[in-house]
């Protein structure tokens, strides 16, 4: 689905969703409450990386540069995964793809199979950290500071999971600089807070015309992040496009006389005969060297 538009600001269609949210919000802890009984505690350290909101907060290229650093394996539920199709979920072949260990499914089942294996490198969990089945011992939510909180409501009359004062129960804090800090976005004291930087890479000179396409949680940091964009396309969050779709876009290209172009997340659920056609705009998230320290002597 898309990012539903009052996600970012409060109005009256967010408003008349706060009864259902604390209704759901309410439920979820009951039955979190009962599933998280008798975590399950690993062997091998587990450092889960996760948010509060529900998507486009920018996680995976940080998942991706912490399991790169210990050379560690990636436990993940993947998105949209199919055991019909052989579809693992886009965020699981975009970490495969730089040469991680990638485990998608059941995460107690995978982190048994790891916990087998002679190696003491720790598992980064990529998501989870509302699932209390499992133990962390690292616990990092991450945030955009140009999203902050959104509207600062739950699901589903705004983007939070659970109320932000859970931010909190988190070992550490990343938030990735945007050039726009969110109003009324303020970090919860007494938890450790590392700053990282994104940039997106294009493939292409800054004189050539883009027509940009995404289906991502916010579409419109990836747009922003361009230059010459004159056309831009949104789709639904993990959408799999189809061959109309894609027919569409190459010819508004070439109305356009410009250049196609979408995330590393969406290139890889485009069609491997197009994947030539169509080129990606890499993004690099850099963290501060402090952050490595931390997390290091925690593990410890």
């Amino acid at each position: 689905m898309k990012t539903p538009w009052w996600f970012l600001k409060k109005n009256p269609v967010a408003m008349l969703m706060l009864p259902v949210a604390w209704v759901y919000f309410f439920i979820s802890q009951i039955v979190a409450l009962g599933r998280g009984l008798r975590p399950m505690k690993s062997r091998r350290k587990i450092v889960c990386v996760g948010n509060i909101l529900a998507g486009g907060v920018g996680k995976t290229p940080i998942v991706r540069a912490i399991a790169n650093y210990f050379g560690a394996p990636v436990v993940m539920r993947g998105y949209k995964k199919s055991d019909k199709t052989g579809n693992v979920g886009d965020e699981a072949i975009m970490l495969a793809r730089t040469g991680l260990a990638v485990h998608v499914g059941d995460r107690k089942s995978n982190i048994a199979l790891l916990n087998r294996q002679d190696d003491n490198t720790p598992i980064v969990m990529d998501d989870g950290l509302q699932n209390p089945t499992i133990k962390k011992d690292v616990s990092i939510v991450v945030f955009d500071e140009s999203l902050g909180y959104g509207n600062g409501w739950l699901l589903p009359a705004g983007p939070l999971r659970v109320p932000k004062r859970f931010a909190k129960k988190a070992d550490a804090i990343i938030v990735i600089k945007s050039g726009r800090k969110r109003k009324n976005f303020k970090l919860p004291d007494g938890v450790p807070v590392f700053w990282a930087k994104n940039q997106t890479v294009s493939p292409y000179a800054d004189d050539v015309k883009l027509v940009a396409f995404a289906g991502i949680g916010y579409p419109r940091k990836f747009f922003n992040a361009l230059k010459n964009v004159v056309a831009t396309r949104s789709f639904p969050d993990h959408y799999q496009f189809t061959s109309e779709d894609l027919e569409k876009l190459m010819n508004l290209a070439k109305k356009k006389k410009a250049q196609l172009i979408t995330t590393e997340k969406d290139w890889v659920r485009l069609p491997v005969e197009l994947q030539d056609q169509i080129k990606y705009a890499r993004l690099d998230t850099v963290l501060d060297n402090n952050f490595w320290d931390w997390l290091k002597e925690k593990i410890k």
